[in-house]
């Protein structure tokens, strides 16, 4: 177990949480969240966050640690990872490292290694006055491997990176690597397109039913004041995009429900597009996963 670990990775809604609990019950497991948005404490429906119920006693480490106030990138994501992993190890447990964000699981499995790129308030001023089209063609010319992950209706995402781009002269992939000191097994959870599809759009119901939109203006709004601004919520993308500018009145709720499914279907293609580049990625079924970890851990 010391120098093992184990990703589990694949589109939205494809079942990645239910599969890692049940192989971390059954192999002395914990988890470790690779999720762009679940780092922000507050955003639970919308991220899909997991409940303390759904745990079932397994440790979870990269939810809740920093306020959506708080701006939290890969590098900081990176460093606190690793720790956690090693700790981990450390303890003979075996970590699992679960989510659709490609770049953050990259991050940590291949140890990009990130330049101190310095805000350049100028460059992003100037940025700021394009549309996310806009932003993310530019991205797509200089960078277009990361072009192919990124949420291409994130501003304050397209920015940054064209940002780094600009001033290291070089795409981000193609940065200094530092690979992670263990024996990686990387597990993907494929659905087909129309059953995807639909488990989209079943969650997508279920979390409006469950309070996504009370949500959202729980974050505006917070009883002490001082809530997130739209501009902030817009800059998450999906979910947090989308109900806010419904509850802006900028578009009806039909409107939203049937932008949002469209837009997640459109990052869950981004997602596997990314995902399906890297030959090391074992694409199975959750019922041959236990076979598969199995095998591995011998």
């Amino acid at each position: 177990m010391k120098n093992k670990l184990i990703v589990i990775l694949g589109p939205t809604a494809s079942g990645k949480t239910d599969l890692s609990i049940k192989l971390a019950k059954k192999f002395n497991g914990e988890i470790i969240s690779a999720d762009s948005r679940q780092v922000y404490k507050g955003m639970d429906i919308g991220t899909g966050k997991v409940t303390k119920k759904e745990m079932q006693g397994i440790p979870h480490y990269l939810l809740d640690v920093v306020s959506p106030k708080t701006r939290f990138d890969v590098a900081k994501y990176r460093k606190k990872t690793l720790k956690v992993i090693k700790d981990i190890q450390k303890r003979n447990k075996l970590p699992f490292l679960v989510g659709g964000t490609g770049f953050y699981i990259q991050a940590v499995v291949d140890g990009l290694i990130f330049p101190q790129v310095k805000p350049d308030w100028k460059l992003r001023k100037e940025l700021e006055k394009k549309s996310t089209s806009e932003l993310f063609k530019m991205l797509k010319k200089i960078d277009p491997k990361r072009a192919k992950n990124i949420e291409r209706d994130n501003p304050r995402r397209l920015i940054r990176a064209v940002e780094i781009v600009l001033k290291t002269k070089q795409p981000v992939l193609e940065l200094k690597k530092q690979p992670i000191n263990s024996d990686v097994l990387i597990l993907g959870v494929k659905k087909d397109k129309k059953e995807l599809s639909s488990l989209i759009n079943k969650r997508l119901l279920k979390r409006l039913k469950n309070g996504m939109v009370a949500e959202v203006k729980a974050l505006k709004y917070p009883p002490a004041g001082g809530g997130v601004s739209w501009k902030r919520l817009e800059e998450f993308g999906l979910e947090y995009r989308y109900i806010a500018l419904y509850l802006q009145n900028k578009i009806s709720k039909q409107e939203m429900i049937e932008r949002l499914q469209k837009e997640i279907e459109h990052y869950a293609k981004r997602q596997m597009t990314w995902f399906k580049r890297d030959k090391r990625i074992h694409w199975i079924t959750p019922k041959v996963a236990l076979r598969v970890v199995g095998r591995y851990l011998v």
